[in-house]
């Protein structure tokens, strides 16, 4: 008996070859004995869409805090330092869920998973909105982040189901659109209802929406072409036993694609996002004197840009992985370089086409995180790509969680007791500290991406 090379018997992944037809009626690409392709078409537009209903609804909650960041501080009379905790506990949740939720995801799949996801969402806001006390507000953030993170990766795994290999990079680029409108919704209809209709009624109608989504996906949702099973793994589950989690959870970190889609979702996204979840509104009204009205349209522009760069990084990624490290490298450049003139501007207050500039390129982290979930999906085989999408999508949310932190803490510092607000001058020091962690995942970056190009060398 001869054995095969290692390449031949690894298990068809969702970015592994089509089989596409000839102009006699043959295929080329892969054998006709393999695995059956995903379908795409209509019927996959319309189960992604459904999945997607949940992403949008997750987004719109977990930015929820970003337009009440001012009014939170106030109704629980908190600082700074406490303020940031919210959104630090929150993504902190996020990001610890992302292995568990994608092995979840693996093992159970992802239409059980978006309908826990939607449970939690809709306890932890309505919890939220009851609160009157730090403590309490507190823990139904970490409930919000927890069903928020069962959300993302599990919608991803829907459209592996049902695309072909060739759209998937198209297909997370519009996942993540769809959720930018989500947070449109957060920067134009939440913020005028939070100063109109209050806090309670806001952030409850918010927790009532869930009711929707979550008969939407327990009636509509079709996980795959066929109810029960996946084609895309069917195949690889036939000829061996599914692994043990630890297993799976150890050999998805040991691929270096895996990792360097975490270093490349860590360094792109937290900029943005940091922003975008709480600092941006309080940098610009207090720090840069724009009203709330001037400060929201600037955070609308925020999720244009975002929307505007999925669109257009998912039309490069479905036509030529090598735009890959071009995409993602840009990005760290630009938004750093922006970033490093914005706070060098004497006494702290750019001109509005800078900040405009820097808004809009913090439009395009989102989008370039993505990419690390590409290469994720391009090295991991089907059985296990929940989880290694799930150890790629902590990363920005970790350094979001470090910005977050450090800002906060640092705005505090540098703020003398009784101040009423943060200055400019505070602001540009705090803002500084995104430097560190931008510095730490583009040398892990570039650190990785070698041993990647070496590993392909060698045919691994």
């Amino acid at each position: 008996m001869t054995v095969e090379p290692a390449r031949s018997a690894r298990p068809l992944s969702a970015s592994a070859p089509r089989a596409t037809a000839d102009r006699t009626g043959g295929t080329t690409g892969v054998p006709a004995a393999g695995p059956r392709q995903p379908p795409g078409g209509r019927a996959a537009w319309i189960a992604w869409s459904i999945g997607a209903s949940v992403y949008v609804l997750a987004v719109i909650h977990r930015t929820s805090l970003g337009v009440a960041g001012l009014d939170a501080a106030d109704r629980f009379g908190i600082g700074a330092s406490a303020l940031s905790t919210f959104s630090i506990l929150q993504v902190l949740v996020y990001a610890a869920m992302q292995i568990p939720v994608g092995v979840l995801v693996d093992r159970f799949g992802p239409r059980k998973v978006l309908l826990l996801g939607v449970l939690l969402l809709s306890t932890g806001q309505l919890a939220f909105a009851f609160s009157d006390a730090f403590g309490p507000a507190l823990a139904s953030r970490a409930v919000l982040g927890c069903g928020d993170a069962m959300t993302f990766i599990s919608v991803l795994r829907i459209a592996a189901r049902w695309f072909p290999a060739a759209k998937n990079p198209l297909v997370a680029q519009l996942t993540g659109l769809a959720g930018m409108s989500g947070n449109l919704v957060t920067t134009v209809v939440l913020a005028q209802a939070l100063h109109s209709e209050g806090w309670t009624p806001t952030f409850t109608a918010i927790a009532l929406l869930g009711i929707a989504v979550f008969a939407l996906v327990a009636l509509f949702l079709r996980e795959s072409p066929e109810v029960g099973e996946d084609p895309s793994s069917a195949v690889g589950a036939a000829v061996r036993p599914r692994p043990a989690v630890g297993r799976q959870v150890r050999d998805a970190w040991r691929e270096p694609g895996t990792r360097l889609g975490l270093w490349i979702h860590f360094t792109t996204q937290f900029p943005g996002n940091a922003f975008g979840l709480l600092w941006g509104l309080p940098y610009l009204v207090q720090a840069q004197g724009m009203t709330r009205t001037e400060a929201g349209g600037m955070l609308t522009l925020l999720v244009l840009a975002n929307m505007s760069f999925g669109f257009l990084f998912g039309r490069l990624l479905s036509r030529t992985s090598r735009a890959r490290m071009p995409i993602v490298l840009t990005t760290i450049g630009v938004t750093s370089l922006l970033w490093a003139v914005t706070l060098a501007w004497p006494e702290g207050h750019p001109p509005l086409w800078l900040l405009v500039s820097i808004i809009l390129a913090m439009g395009s982290n989102g989008p370039a995180s993505l990419v690390g979930l590409d290469y994720a999906r391009a090295r991991n085989p089907v059985e296990r790509l929940g989880t290694a999408s799930g150890i790629v999508n902590m990363g920005g949310f970790i350094g979001t969680m470090i910005t977050l932190f450090g800002i906060g803490v640092l705005l505090d510092v540098l703020t003398p007791d009784g101040a009423g607000g943060y200055s400019a001058s505070a602001f540009r020091w705090a803002f500084c500290w995104q430097y560190v962690p931008m510095a730490v995942g583009t040398v892990m970056i570039l650190r990785l991406r070698r041993r990647l190009s070496a590993a392909a060398v060698q045919g691994f």
